[in-house]
């Protein structure tokens, strides 16, 4: 019996490595920069230092920005790891409410295979204009596998756009205009400043989680124990119904069109 076991637990632990490492490679960028070298990956990029590039501002945001622990994802829509990762973060979102901050950052490959990526996250900047940014990432994230395959994937994301309720005509001029391409340049930007060269790529409090942590119960761990460390009024038990803040909707024009050497940080 013991024999039979052995035989049995070896290959399911094997199959839990293997699912492991295929979590932390899924989607990364592999063509070097224009210096020759490597981009470092996640596992070379142990914080987000305080010079870093500001990103699109104010960011995709749902929970507290004043809370005492801030979530950023740096994710592509066309990442089938990032597509498993968002029920994740939504499940984080609910647990912990306005006691976080999670920070939504568009940073789509540059490779082949992600060809459609750029536009699904223009497409989710134009819907945030009229404060459905996370809403249209659902769709985009669920039904990954549906459009990232059909050459009619515009069509598609429009049946998303109706599903959601947006006006169809201004979400078009958005996703055509510059503002929503500025905000995915603007975090591209904050990205590769940061070093990023895979995604998902999530850090807390500004300190990256290794791939295996990217859980419930990993992120849970973390968060847990930067809540302990903050001041007894930012631990407290808040509300767990923050809502999501679209930020295109939450500025004007102008500002998504300022370069990123205009945008407080």
């Amino acid at each position: 019996m013991r024999t039979n076991k052995i035989r049995i637990g070896l290959p399911l632990a094997l199959v839990a490595l293997l699912i492991s490492s295929l979590f932390a490679v899924a989607c990364s960028n592999t063509a070097s920069n224009s210096n020759g070298k490597k981009t470092p990956t996640p596992a070379k990029t142990p914080g987000i230092p305080a010079d870093a590039p500001p990103g699109a501002t104010p960011p995709n945001s749902a929970g507290s920005p004043s809370a005492a622990v801030t979530i950023e994802e740096f994710a592509d829509f066309q990442c089938p790891t990032c597509s498993m990762t968002y029920p994740i973060m939504d499940e984080i979102k609910n647990a912990y409410g306005s006691r976080i901050n999670f920070v939504y950052r568009n940073f789509p490959l540059k490779i082949p295979a992600h060809d459609k990526t750029y536009e699904a996250s223009v497409a989710a900047e134009a819907a945030g204009m009229q404060g459905k940014f996370f809403e249209m990432a659902r769709e985009l994230y669920a039904n990954q596998k549906e459009w990232t395959a059909n050459p009619n994937y515009k069509a598609l994301w429009k049946s998303y756009a109706e599903k959601i309720g947006l006006n169809i005509d201004q979400w078009q001029n958005d996703a055509a205009g510059l503002p929503a391409k500025q905000r995915v340049d603007l975090d591209l930007k904050r990205g590769d400043g940061i070093g990023i060269n895979s995604t998902p790529t999530v850090f807390v409090n500004n300190v990256a989680v290794p791939p295996s942590k990217v859980t419930v119960s990993g992120l849970k761990e973390i968060i847990d124990a930067e809540l302990a460390k903050a001041k007894p009024a930012a631990a407290a038990p808040a509300s767990n119904s923050a809502p999501e803040s679209n930020s295109a909707a939450n500025s004007n024009a102008s500002e998504a069109k300022k370069p990123a050497s205009e945008v407080n940080k």
